[in-house]
């Protein structure tokens, strides 16, 4: 499973920092601790810390060779050690590492520096010892541990930029307009926002000359805010034209780096949809139509009518799940008078737009349904039906309610002319 670039073999090296005293963030607490170490409840909880979070991404997205993390150093043997372990129980707690093939991926833990900068260098010099032995093109990524929301969008960018220019990292573009004072406070310099980038992590770089970039750094005693200040200052200008400056790729504002308490407590966004269908119900025995309600065969002299399979139910879910994440409808992603759709399964659709509802993001709250039904007698399917949503929509069957009423023999539904559905759900992100 190697990255390749057209026929150069290509290995892949992670280091995740994670060595530094989180100050900030147990600024005015007598219990220090080491954020990179709390527990996170992400999307895909499983036990883990924001340590975990921020590795295991890398690992399912990548096939990773070597994985150092860096952990405090302490002088006293006693400290230093339990420091490993509990970097080690912060990394392995996490229940994905259970299942996870290793096979290939070797688990390293370094001891830091006294600096984030030289916590990488050990760190890379014991990476590059370790994959001495490659043949091809060696990448390393070097990202903090105390940002467990990057995406695995972000890790394909960074890597094919630097694939391509050799060095790369995730920026934005800052928000706010940026000044440059001098040391009394004033502005000194009025800075165009569009030539600024905010840079984050994975920062990521051939891996021999950034070792070699660090190593003339620390003869020459410079001190670097990050690892792209050692490629600019000390990588290129000895390539000989070989590489470039260290390349931007676009950057993801949910990749925050946990600095404050504030910064675990992610607001969740919340939508409401609403959907609803109605279907003209047609003698069974004439029309061969069959009564579907959330993908389940409702035993029925009558059916819907309909240009697909006629499952009202299941097309005000869709409708609701698509207004609530404000993709579209069920007629535009299918429209009655495309022939594509005539007698198409109602589950597929469904399942086709909660794919790209769950890929802007999105997950599911719950949904709650109505039917409109004057017979057969809804309740003894309720269970197998709620069932049936909640296998395609990927979720709890607790997350998923549908009740009937009927019409009580009075208008279009009292008199078995039509059945009607209403769906409301709720989207969380």
């Amino acid at each position: 499973m190697t990255t390749t670039r057209t026929d150069s073999k290509v290995e892949l090296a992670l280091i995740i920092v994670a060595a530094g005293s989180s100050s900030r963030f147990n600024a005015g607490e007598k219990n220090q601790r080491k954020k990179e170490y709390l527990p996170l409840k992400t999307d895909d909880f499983d036990g883990g810390t924001v340590l975990s979070s921020a590795a295991k991404i890398f690992l399912k997205t990548k096939k990773f060779r070597i994985l150092a993390i860096t952990y405090p150093f302490s002088k006293d043997k006693d400290e230093l050690e339990a420091n490993e372990r509990m970097a080690k129980e912060a990394l392995f707690s996490d229940r994905f590492f259970d299942s996870f093939d290793n096979t290939g991926t070797n688990f390293i833990f370094v001891p830091g520096g006294e600096t984030r900068q030289e916590s990488v260098r050990k760190a890379l010099e014991e990476v590059a010892g370790l994959m001495k032995d490659s043949g091809g093109e060696k990448i390393v990524f070097i990202h903090d541990g105390a940002r467990p929301f990057l995406k695995a969008e972000t890790i394909e960018a960074t890597l094919a930029a630097a694939l391509e220019y050799g060095a790369s990292v995730p920026g934005l573009q800052p928000t706010d307009t940026q000044k440059e004072t001098d040391s009394d406070g004033f502005v000194k310099k009025h800075l165009k926002r569009s030539s600024l980038s905010a840079v984050q992590t994975p920062q990521v770089f051939h891996l021999d000359e950034i070792l070699e970039g660090h190593i003339r750094a620390e003869k020459k005693k410079a001190a670097a805010t990050d690892d792209t200040e050692i490629w600019d200052d000390f990588v290129v200008p000895f390539s000989n034209g070989r590489f470039r400056n260290v390349k931007i790729v676009e950057g993801d504002i949910g990749n925050i780096k946990i600095t404050y308490k504030s910064d675990l407590e992610k607001e969740k966004m919340l939508r409401v949809g609403m959907g609803y269908d109605k279907h003209i119900l047609v003698d069974s025995a004439e029309t061969g139509r069959k009564l579907w309600l959330g993908g389940v065969e409702i035993a029925s002299d009558k059916g819907e009518d309909g240009h697909s399979d006629g499952d009202a139910l299941l097309h005000a879910i869709t409708d609701a799940v698509l207004g609530a994440s404000a993709l579209g409808d069920i007629g535009s992603y299918f429209p009655p008078s495309d022939i594509k759709w005539k007698g198409a399964d109602s589950k597929d659709l469904l399942a086709e737009c909660w794919s790209d509802v769950k890929r802007a993001g999105w997950k599911l709250g719950n949904i709650d349904c109505v039917i409109a039904l004057e017979k057969p007698k809804f309740l003894p399917y309720r269970d197998q039906v709620r069932s049936s949503i909640a296998k395609i929509l990927e979720c709890g069957i607790d997350q998923v309610f549908v009740k009937a009423k009927t019409g009580e023999k009075t208008g279009d539904v009292g008199q078995r002319k039509v059945v009607e559905v209403w769906c409301t759900c709720l989207l969380e992100k």
